[in-house]
């Protein structure tokens, strides 16, 4: 299979250029392109610098859409070892992709996973702030982020799996780390999930952002400044394009060097991401962020 070894060929040299800094293939998108170019300034500002960059690829479909053409599907799993002057650390991805070939040769190649929701997706949630007390907990940010390095590549079946799964994952993250469910069964209400059913909250990336700020009892989050004032368990919201739609959710769950963090997320699934997403197709200049401090209720 003449096309296997040649998108087997590409995946290598794409895996090249990300310690190499050539960055230069039109078989990518422009989209894709000037992402890695800003995660290469991004990793020269930070003093950061892939020593090492290892690549695993597996085909989970390829059909003949016309003589001598093939659209293959693949899952792609990428790890570096990231230095910074006295620290190394391990950052991870894992997405599926699609290459077009024509002629045994790749035409073109792109990310099938999407960072931010629909706008069907967009819910918000009304204020709670009558609600009946809560028993106290505390948040075990241990546990939280135990959890999302468990399942950050992976899908836990007690729930469901989303197209858009990025919120989702989150919510798992701070049931793991204690944050009690409250609001059952009224979608627009509290923070849950059950019998197959769960609140906006629980899975749309804008109504969490809103829930963390309004929310009085149980699952609540404090606004910080600046995201070096965050710590593992602590969660980012992000609003890719500046219009008070918030589409993305993260949790920290390391710092680097610099104390700045190191995130996890569904979707375009990652791990020991740097916080700001600027090497995210979905950013522009335009990106807003909502930093929480997740506090005991």
């Amino acid at each position: 299979m003449d096309w296997l070894v040649s998108l087997q060929e590409f995946i290598e040299e794409q895996n090249a250029s990300f310690t190499t800094d050539r960055i230069r293939d039109s078989r990518i998108s422009t989209l894709e392109r000037e992402a890695l170019i800003r995660r290469s300034k991004s990793l020269k500002a930070r003093n950061a610098v892939i020593v090492n960059a290892q690549v695993k690829a597996k085909i989970l479909h390829h059909d003949s859409t016309a003589p001598n053409k093939k659209e293959v599907t693949y899952l792609i799993k990428r790890s570096y070892l990231i230095k910074q002057p006295s620290n190394f650390y391990v950052e991870e991805s894992l997405e599926r992709r699609k290459a077009l070939v024509e002629n045994n040769e790749i035409e073109l190649d792109q990310s099938l996973e999407q960072e931010g929701v629909f706008p069907s997706q967009l819910q918000t949630v009304e204020r709670d702030e009558d609600v009946m007390p809560m028993p106290r907990y505390r948040y075990n940010r241990l546990e939280a982020v135990k959890y999302a390095e468990r399942w950050w590549n992976s899908h836990n079946t007690a729930y469901k799996l989303f197209e858009n799964d990025c919120t989702n994952f989150i919510s798992q993250c701070l049931h793991a780390g204690g944050a009690p469910m409250r609001g059952y069964p009224n979608r627009s209400k509290g923070w849950w999930y059950r019998n197959n059913n769960w609140s906006y909250s629980w899975a749309v990336a804008n109504t969490l952002r809103w829930h963390l700020s309004g929310s009085k009892q149980g699952l609540r989050g404090q606004e910080m400044a600046s995201p070096e004032q965050l710590v593992p368990g602590d969660v980012i919201c992000y609003d890719f394009n500046g219009d008070g739609r918030w589409q993305h959710n993260t949790i920290v769950v390391a710092r680097d060097e610099q104390g700045m963090p190191l995130v996890n997320a569904h979707t375009h699934n990652s791990r020991m991401r740097f916080w700001d997403y600027t090497d995210s197709t979905a950013y522009t200049p335009e990106i807003r962020y909502k930093f929480f401090r997740i506090i005991d209720g």
